[in-house]
């Protein structure tokens, strides 16, 4: 019989126990201020949706399409747009150095690293002028090279004429080549 009543005292102690810590944790409970509610969400206000003809749009609203090649101008300027023959596919590696520029019969020279930067690689103007001297960075397009600006603007396009050279012209139809 003695341990059927350490038996009963065990369960008479946890018990209490219980109670004593069911009541601490609903007094802690209580002594939390209640949480709001969200306000609810209002709906959304509903309009109607007009319709109308898209032929109806005046098109001398809108900028020139600079592909439209009626509007390009016409005459002595040269596009470097499609690649001589003899051109070949370039690589970074191929285009990076230091390189001897002629612009409309001024030199100068261009470092282009391979330093990622801009639109493709950091490109550096050594004293050069006009169109040049806003050099910031340089790309590979297939057998393309393009020189940007520090905007991203299109400072010149140059194709590979023979190796260590390249012949092309700036965004203002200026012809420009590269040599080493």
């Amino acid at each position: 019989m003695g341990v059927s009543k350490i038996g009963l005292l065990g369960l008479a102690a946890a018990t209490i126990l219980a109670g004593c810590q069911s009541s601490r944790f609903d007094n802690m409970a209580s002594n939390t201020p209640p949480q709001a509610q969200p306000a609810p969400l209002r709906p959304a206000p509903t309009t109607s949706v007009q319709s109308g003809s898209l032929n109806d749009v005046n098109s001398s609203q809108f900028p020139a399409n600079p592909n439209d090649m009626s509007s390009q101008p016409q005459g002595n300027t040269q596009v470097a747009s499609l690649p001589p023959a003899s051109s070949v596919d370039l690589t970074p590696g191929k285009v990076a150095g230091v390189w001897n520029a002629s612009l409309a019969g001024q030199s100068c020279k261009v470092a282009t690293p391979q330093t990622k930067f801009g639109q493709g690689y950091r490109a550096g103007p050594l004293r050069c002028p006009g169109e040049l001297a806003n050099l910031s960075s340089w790309s590979v397009n297939g057998k393309q090279l393009m020189l940007y600006d520090a905007n991203g603007g299109t400072v010149a396009s140059l194709y590979s004429s023979a190796d260590g050279r390249f012949d092309g012209q700036t965004s203002g139809g200026q012809p420009i080549s590269l040599s080493r």
